[in-house]
């Protein structure tokens, strides 16, 4: 029996990076995502901004001392996932409606509306997945 090898008909690209839970590693993960955006020719925002509110609530609310958190972003096709995972399986993220006085509180908010759609994914005990995904075009020419 002959069979021929399939090709798929799409680019899968993927980037993983693992950082500390820390104002500083959100930061971070926030410029290598934008830097890996960059250069795989994708636009910057609304993603840069997803990439910054999942790592910072990582760094926040997802915070083991000694345990680090995973960004990782994959482009299937025209659908960018970004992913972040943290070792607090049991703080599972649910939009708020806070008050018009609070100064935070309002990220997952913010995630729900420029994402095509989010969610959590619970993993192997004590990680969960906090991830949101995006159509994406490449940036056309600039005139």
């Amino acid at each position: 029996m002959n069979q021929k090898s399939a090709e798929l008909p799409m680019s899968v690209r993927n980037f993983s990076v693992q950082l500390s839970p820390t104002p500083r590693g959100a930061r971070l993960a926030r410029l290598l995502a934008t830097e890996q955006l960059r250069a795989w020719g994708l636009p910057l925002d609304p993603a840069r901004l997803l990439v910054a509110e999942l790592a910072n609530n990582a760094s926040a609310h997802g915070r083991v001392p000694g345990r680090d958190f995973r960004l990782t972003l994959y482009v299937v096709g025209d659908t960018l996932r970004i992913e972040v995972t943290d070792t607090r399986g049991e703080e599972l993220p649910q939009p708020q409606q806070p008050s018009p006085e609070a100064e935070s509180g309002r990220g997952l908010l913010l995630v729900e509306a420029l994402a095509s759609r989010w969610g959590v994914t619970e993993g192997r005990f004590p990680r969960k997945t906090v991830w949101a995904e995006l159509r994406c075009t490449p940036p056309g020419p600039t005139f």
